[in-house]
């Protein structure tokens, strides 16, 4: 049986001798380099500016380090695998100095971001994020350099439920359907049957529920089954324990619900959270545009560091204004850009829209395939 306990985090495929047989060999890019450039920041435009006006959201600024101490940065998995970068400020001598970490996502300042900008309920944030990962594995749809659109929206405690959860999930994959007719305009040469376009509906299915119909596979290979079905798809529920003693993959403790009980076809299920997946035509594989979810309340934040052995990290900042009711309820996620302009203008690698460093190995495997990665 495959190892599902080796599939939970560590994302990348893992090595590049699976690599090579994985890149696409009868590639060729749609855009040249140039017409690339102009093609990303139209759908960066469109995408930032249908997010802000169908969540009611303002664009704000942005940390690319934050205190060590506050207890906000993104810890992405709860196994301790990905750890931020760190560095020390001496600062006047040493007289005032600071331990600061460069973020891994603003997924946690969003929410305190909330408080600071005086966000009332109904209203949000989104933010152009930059963050480094250094604990990636390289390859063609992960990178060391990561830019998401990191939003956040201030709820009720009635809205802390699934039917909220899909109505805004349901919004933004309409931007993102949006988007990619509004590139097809600017650029017509996108549209192809080669590579077909995303469908009009998103399906949503419990990670409970695609465990069932997958029971033998490790999570990549039951999403990877479940897209031949349906093409692009939000699983709900990621971090939780399923039946098989296994989360359908890590997730942190502090910022997602992942334990709120729901229902689905009539079995317990549970889980405010979710990715949007979707099938890459390019590239053949499976395709992460999204991590969202209804953030954790003082009640739940309790019961997942409890489940997690992470108790202790309720002496931050961040946990203690959740506990205290000073942060407000909120909903929350990041949409990978490098990612989504992937999908939209049909490239095989994310160099191809993005900078920033790689090995010679890959750099070289890429040359060969017809694939441009920028310097």
């Amino acid at each position: 049986m495959p190892d599902k306990k080796a599939d939970l985090a560590g994302p990348g495929i893992g090595n590049y001798d699976e690599l090579e047989k994985i890149l696409p060999t009868d590639y060729r890019p749609i855009l040249n380099p140039k017409e690339t450039q102009k093609a990303i920041y139209e759908a960066k435009d469109y995408i930032e500016d249908h997010m802000c006006k169908v969540l009611n959201l303002i664009k704000v600024q942005v940390p690319l380090i934050v205190d060590a101490e506050s207890g906000v940065n993104d810890m992405l998995d709860r196994d301790g695998s990905r750890t931020p970068i760190q560095f020390h400020i001496s600062n006047d001598y040493e007289k005032h100095p600071v331990d600061a970490q460069v973020v891994q996502a603003a997924t946690k300042w969003k929410r305190v971001a909330l408080k600071q900008f005086n966000m009332k309920t109904g209203e949000g944030l989104i933010t152009d994020m930059r963050a480094v990962r250094k604990d990636y594995f390289l390859d063609h749809d992960h990178s060391v350099y990561v830019d998401q659109w990191d939003w956040e929206k201030v709820i009720t405690d009635k809205q802390r439920n699934l039917k909220y959860l899909k109505n805004v999930v349901t919004k933004i994959w309409e931007v993102l359907v949006g988007a990619e007719r509004h590139v097809q305009r600017k650029f017509p040469k996108l549209k192809t049957k080669k590579y077909p376009n995303l469908p009009d509906e998103l399906t949503f299915l419990h990670a409970e529920d695609i465990l069932d119909m997958y029971p033998d596979l490790p999570r990549k290979q039951r999403e990877t089954e479940v897209l031949q079905k349906y093409p692009a798809i939000f699983i709900i529920g990621i971090g939780w324990l399923l039946k098989d003693g296994y989360p359908h993959e890590m997730r942190a403790a502090d910022y997602d619900d992942w334990v709120t009980e729901t229902k689905s076809k009539g079995q317990k299920t549970h889980g405010l959270n979710g990715d949007i997946l979707v099938w890459n035509s390019v590239t053949r594989r499976r395709h992460e545009l999204t991590s969202m979810g209804v953030r954790v309340n003082a009640e739940t934040l309790k019961i997942q560091l409890e489940m997690t052995g992470q108790l202790d990290s309720l002496k931050y900042p961040y946990h203690q204004g959740i506990i205290n009711n000073e942060l407000p309820l909120s909903i929350g996620g990041g949409i990978g850009q490098s990612r989504t302009y992937m999908m939209l203008l049909k490239k095989a690698h994310l160099g191809e829209v993005s900078v920033t460093v790689w090995p010679k190995i890959l750099k070289d495997m890429c040359h060969e395939k017809n694939i441009h990665v920028l310097e």
